[in-house]
């Protein structure tokens, strides 16, 4: 009976309405209106969003039900394995760097918006780095190989993604005053859309969302992030506010006549786990075996993906460029 426990619980956490449901059996109501009780409104809607969007694939006959299963097997492992890190590496560099920043904000509308642009740079920079730095690509990898876009690739992570994700977002936040109160407030609404932009056609065709598209980043915009087009590769790495994409030149709009492909440039299995969790670090692992001396063996693990001792670089900037100058000519 316990293991019918354990599998309930993990439902019950993944549709995030234990809140709901202990609000609703104390009876106040009033508190739906507080804090706590907003959030326990927003948690279950993207994981009912999930199932409809599932839904209506398979009704349409448009679902790669191989997405769904990989990310599943990966949201199990995950759990089971990397659970409690990334909110402990989090207390740490709060407790690390706190007493180092110039000053401290406060829950105010004012330092909420200046809050967000600071975490929007800080999630820029490791975002940045997830796809420069061929190490952390190996770790961001993987929420980039589903072939087709929908809510359950929000799930497709590496479990030490986040713990090295969250070291650089939270140090920089806390380093440039964000109070913790307030940088919690943050990555709940910023993870809460972070989750909504994986929307797939299913639910959303035209992710433009009409004209926020020019004032935000949609769905649209995260679509194109995770293409692997020439046009669109290493483009749109923040989340919610597109200034830092326009102030770094990382800024693609999506292109009606330019049908987005979805995944990685390296051939991959996308319906097999070890290939979708694993596979760039075998990749990484046998070009620093092969590489001739320390100091390639070292570029293979710090340059981009797609720098090569031999110099024929594949880079995703170099491959951008290429098809740039190509469609100029």
């Amino acid at each position: 009976m316990e293991i019918f426990e354990i599998f309930w619980n993990e439902i019950i956490n993944f549709f995030g309405i234990t809140n709901f449901f202990q609000i609703l059996n104390t009876g106040a109501y009033d508190s739906f209106l507080t804090y706590d009780g907003i959030i326990a409104i927003i948690q279950p809607i993207l994981p009912l969003l999930l199932i409809l969007e599932f839904i209506m694939g398979m009704v349409h006959k448009k679902t790669q039900t191989k997405v769904y299963q990989t990310v599943f097997l990966i949201y199990i492992f995950n759990r089971f394995i990397g659970r409690f890190i990334a909110i402990a590496m989090t207390a740490i560099c709060i407790g690390l760097f706190q007493k180092y920043a110039p000053f401290q904000t406060t829950m105010t509308w004012y330092w909420f918006v200046y809050g967000y642009i600071i975490w929007e740079f800080a999630h820029f920079i490791y975002h940045y780095l997830g796809h420069k730095v061929r190490l952390f690509w190996c770790l961001h990898a993987t929420h980039h190989t589903p072939e087709d876009m929908n809510l359950s690739v929000a799930h497709a992570h590496f479990f030490l993604e986040a713990p090295y994700a969250d070291v650089i977002r939270t140090t920089i936040c806390i380093l440039l005053g964000v109070h913790p109160a307030l940088l919690f407030t943050i990555m709940f609404v910023d993870g809460t859309y972070g989750t909504f932009i994986h929307v797939g056609e299913n639910l959303m065709k035209d992710a433009r969302i009409g004209f926020l598209y020019k004032l935000m980043l949609t769905p649209s915009h995260h679509r194109v992030h995770h293409a692997r087009n020439p046009l669109y590769i290493d483009t749109n790495y923040c989340n919610l506010l597109n200034v830092w994409d326009k102030i770094f030149k990382t800024y693609q709009e999506e292109q009606k006549d330019i049908g987005i492909e979805y995944g990685i440039t390296r051939e991959i299995n996308s319906g097999n786990f070890i290939d979708v969790y694993f596979g760039e670090f075998i990749a990484l692992f046998r070009d620093v075996i092969e590489a001739p001396g320390l100091k390639n063996k070292l570029a293979y693990i710090f340059f981009p993906p797609g720098w090569d001792h031999t110099g024929n670089h594949r880079t995703a900037k170099i491959i951008r460029k290429e098809y740039i100058a190509q469609v100029r000519k």
